[in-house]
């Protein structure tokens, strides 16, 4: 069996019950940084073997995870933060399990864009994810242009390297929108920004971006 285990994205104290016993109790972990997974499985005194499985070795690893399974052994699958298969190539493995007749079940928990979703104080009851927009600036502003008619939040992942200049395509692109910008969520310096793009971008001007971000955009009309 496949178990698709969410694991916290930030306080090593939002896991549940179920997630740290399915940890416990699998044959093996896959998880994107081994590393990373290692600091949580050693705070829950979590014994089970490790392996990577992430956007360079999919291929090659989903096959020995798959072969693994077919045999009758259970692995539980687990990304860096978070819930598996979001913005990562989780969602391969599980699309192979369902292919190989292999049972696959979730273990739900924290997701970044959903806790930022509800500390953002926007719309909710329609949203959409872009995940993370295209690196470069013109590829990023065709990407915003396809949402300049767009009434639901939108809600984008980003890095503190590009956060300055996404904020500078959004105001260039969709008129300088209302954004929520959230970063290192449920940790210690967890901080969310509200105001258009331009106030946000001012604030990055004086001080430097750091942390992973969560950015959501409103489309509500004045």
């Amino acid at each position: 069996m496949l178990f698709i285990v969410s694991t916290p994205i930030g306080n090593l104290e939002d896991i549940t019950f179920r997630a740290v016993n399915t940890l416990q109790s699998v044959d093996l972990i896959a998880a994107e940084d081994t590393r990373h997974t290692r600091k949580l499985t050693r705070h829950y005194q979590i014994r089970t073997p490790l392996t990577s499985y992430f956007e360079h070795n999919k291929i090659q690893k989903a096959a020995y995870l798959i072969r693994l399974m077919t045999e009758g052994k259970k692995v539980a699958l687990v990304t860096d933060a978070g819930t598996p298969g979001i913005s990562d190539p989780g969602y391969r493995l599980v699309k192979l399990a369902y292919d190989n007749g292999i049972p696959v079940t979730v273990v739900p928990g924290p997701c970044a864009l959903i806790a930022a979703l509800s500390l953002s104080g926007l719309p909710s009851h329609e949203f959409i994810f872009q995940g993370f927009l295209p690196v470069k600036s013109a590829a990023r502003r065709k990407k915003l242009e396809l949402l300049k008619n767009e009434t639901r939040t939108v809600i984008f992942y980003e890095s503190p390297h590009r956060i300055v200049k996404v904020l500078e395509d959004l105001i260039a692109v969709l008129n300088d929108p209302p954004v929520v910008c959230a970063r290192e969520i449920t940790k210690k310096f967890e901080e969310v920004l509200r105001g258009t793009a331009s106030d946000i971008l001012e604030t990055f001007k004086k001080k430097k971006p750091k942390g992973e971000f969560v950015l959501l955009v409103s489309f509500l009309k004045k």
